[in-house]
């Protein structure tokens, strides 16, 4: 398994939790209004939480993370902490990857438009929700 593409894939998500969580992405009960990204971020955080070994170091990446957000150090030395747990436990980094790709088949670069109509001067193509058009 390539532990540095599969990082560099987790990363986005991470970050985007700990930018909405702050410190609190340690300890925050799951937000069933969470966005996707932060929800996904939070539950790759606590897969990794789960093993011991793994907590300390990446805990306080975290933190770091979180006090410095813009900085590409910190973010470098979160992303060192995950290689190192993935490294070290490849069912850890298998279940991640499947992790990853489940919430990417189901996000929206993966829509299916279907249902499609096209009748007078409407067209109607697929559905959406959260969505609201008005005409003027």
């Amino acid at each position: 398994m390539d532990i540095p593409a599969l990082v560099g894939q987790m990363m986005p998500y991470v970050m985007t939790a700990i930018g909405a969580y702050g410190g609190a992405v340690l300890t925050k009960a799951q937000d069933l209004a969470a966005d996707e990204s932060v929800s996904l971020g939070r539950r790759l955080l606590q897969r990794l939480l789960k093993r011991e070994e793994n907590r300390p170091g990446i805990e306080a990446a975290i933190r770091d993370a979180v006090e410095f957000p813009e900085d590409e150090d910190f973010q470098s030395a979160l992303r060192g902490q995950l290689k190192k747990a993935l490294t070290a436990d490849s069912a850890l980094a298998a279940d991640l990857a499947r992790m990853l790709a489940s919430s990417i088949a189901g996000s929206a670069g993966g829509q299916t438009v279907s249902g499609s109509f096209i009748g007078g001067d409407n067209i109607q193509i697929g559905q959406a929700r959260d969505v609201t058009i008005d005409r003027r």
